[in-house]
């Protein structure tokens, strides 16, 4: 397959949005919630759409995931329960793919990224407790539950995973945003490597530009972490949402009118 990187104004129009997608992911989150439906826009087609942006997104997970291991937030021993379910989970949901027509996923996917983004914009995430429920083995129903949903929800759609493993982990476990941060990012992290393992295999994947969208991503990302904001996440979270809403309200208005 001809890599789609060789057309110069689709590589301009996506390096850019995944630059972006990375500098205001590592301030507000989301940064997948821009990029699925921009690869959509661009002409990418929708099955290479999801197998590409699990590529770049890879290198964004597996720096926050070594990221929070180094550091002592996750400590992956303790959790081989939901690692497991998630390995599985995403396995199947990316496999099921295969089985839901280009067009299908072309109609609704622009729709569960509206919703995705709703939740993000208007939930707000609590401190938590105290609990130091990361310095316990994590073996129960809830850990497999949670690892095996959210992991087939990555592998089959993907966007908004990240803020969903946040929220439910500070809910389930009674930890705080720090530790569910890093339980996040290292599920994350888990969820996006099979699923791209999955689509490799299926050949949904567009290697050059897959590539090239993660160097550029994990660029903006590191700028954002490290530049001075004036203006803060409160504003820009809520800039970068309507962008990524007026995105996906086109492609519903392309697919559906």
């Amino acid at each position: 397959m001809e890599s789609l990187f060789t057309d110069p104004s689709l590589a301009s129009i996506l390096l850019i949005t995944a630059f972006i997608a990375g500098f205001v992911d590592s301030i507000a989150g989301g940064g997948g919630l821009l990029m699925m439906p921009a690869m959509l826009t661009a002409g990418v087609p929708a099955h290479l759409t999801l197998g590409t942006n699990k590529l770049a997104a890879t290198f964004g997970t597996l720096t926050a995931a070594r990221m929070c291991i180094k550091r002592g937030i996750f400590k992956p021993h303790y959790w081989w329960a939901g690692i497991g379910a998630t390995f599985i989970g995403a396995f199947l949901g990316a496999l099921a793919t295969w089985f839901i027509s280009a067009v299908e996923i072309k109609r609704y996917l622009p729709v569960i990224i509206i919703f995705a983004a709703l939740y993000l914009l208007f939930s707000h995430q609590r401190e938590g407790s105290d609990t130091k429920a990361t310095d316990q083995p994590q073996t129960n129903i809830k850990s497999v539950l949670l690892g095996g949903g959210l992991g087939f929800y990555d592998g089959l759609i993907g966007p908004g995973t990240g803020a969903f493993w946040t929220t439910a982990a500070m809910a389930v476990y009674k930890i705080d945003l720090l530790e569910a941060f890093g339980v996040a990012r290292f599920m994350n992290f888990i969820s996006n490597v099979v699923a791209l393992g999955t689509f490799m295999f299926l050949g949904q994947v567009d290697y050059w530009l897959g590539i090239a969208l993660g160097v550029s991503l994990m660029i903006g990302s590191y700028i954002g972490v490290h530049s001075v904001l004036r203006l803060g996440s409160a504003f820009i979270r809520p800039v970068f949402m309507s962008l990524v809403m007026l995105i996906s309200l086109r492609l519903v208005y392309m697919e559906w009118f």
